[in-house]
């Protein structure tokens, strides 16, 4: 049975569904009553996009990663740290579950810059200070993280949330699950792939069937594998009930492991 912290990733797309939201929080306070101590990091593109496009604004992405010009970063926090985290804790609430809504800049948790001056105010995040976290986690509460960080210089940062659950992972030194709209990672005739090798992973990339967004995730799995020496798992959090199986020690998504070549 898993003993470490768990630590979840979600999409902007879960925030589109009610009731998979609460099927979600249903299996996590499962989860929880084992006694394991579970932080959701979560993005909101959905719903980015959907005040971009009210906005008057254009959206644009270069390698799954999400270019913020200034006059954009207002609304991406709003989005993000705004409606979408707080949707999420109100959800959790209703389903009984005592969540806290966070964001990457809170508790020095991290430190950020700026990833690419190219991408404009997106930021990648090192571990810092896990006081806050741990603290929460020990009283059972559910700490549910938006992906806002800030620089030194008090400049707020977006940062993908696949990499805002990583390094939350490497915080604690936790079980980390991507888990998006889809199986897993799929190979080039839709079928999942139930653990995936650096070197297959590079050939799907060179072949054009992992792109985007889901470039960004397995980058994230393997470099966080290797990192804490732990597999990481890739999932959708539409069929929530592979955690409890995760957690009994079985397998579910698709799997990848340090050193797996």
């Amino acid at each position: 049975m898993l003993k470490q912290p768990l630590v979840l990733k979600v999409g902007g797309a879960l925030l589109e569904s009610k009731d998979a939201q609460a099927e979600l929080f249903n299996v996590i306070a499962k989860i929880m009553a084992q006694g394991i101590a579970v932080v959701l990091v979560h993005g909101g593109g959905c719903l980015v996009e959907q005040w971009l496009k009210q906005a008057g604004m254009a959206s644009q992405k270069i390698n799954g990663l999400r270019v913020t010009p200034v006059d954009q970063i207002d609304l991406i926090v709003g989005a993000l740290a705004g409606a979408a985290n707080k949707k999420l804790v109100a959800q959790a609430k209703a389903n009984k579950i005592n969540a806290v809504g966070l964001s990457l800049a809170d508790g020095d948790m991290v430190t950020a810059n700026i990833l690419d001056p190219k991408l404009g105010l997106v930021g990648e995040c090192q571990v810092q200070e896990n006081t806050l976290l741990t603290m929460l986690m020990a009283k059972n509460y559910l700490p549910i993280i938006s992906s806002i960080a800030n620089d030194d210089g008090g400049n707020l940062l977006n940062v993908n949330a696949d990499l805002g659950a990583q390094v939350i992972a490497q915080l604690l030194g936790a079980k980390l699950v991507l888990l998006s709209d889809v199986p897993g990672v799929l190979d080039g005739d839709k079928q999942l792939i139930s653990q995936l090798s650096r070197a297959y992973a590079d050939q799907l990339v060179a072949g054009n069937v992992i792109v985007g967004g889901m470039m960004v995730k397995v980058d994230a799995a393997f470099d966080t594998a290797q990192q804490l020496n732990d597999s990481i798992v890739i999932a959708s959090w539409k069929e929530p009930a592979q955690l409890l199986q995760l957690i009994d020690g079985n397998a579910c998504g698709t799997t990848i492991k340090p050193n797996y070549c």
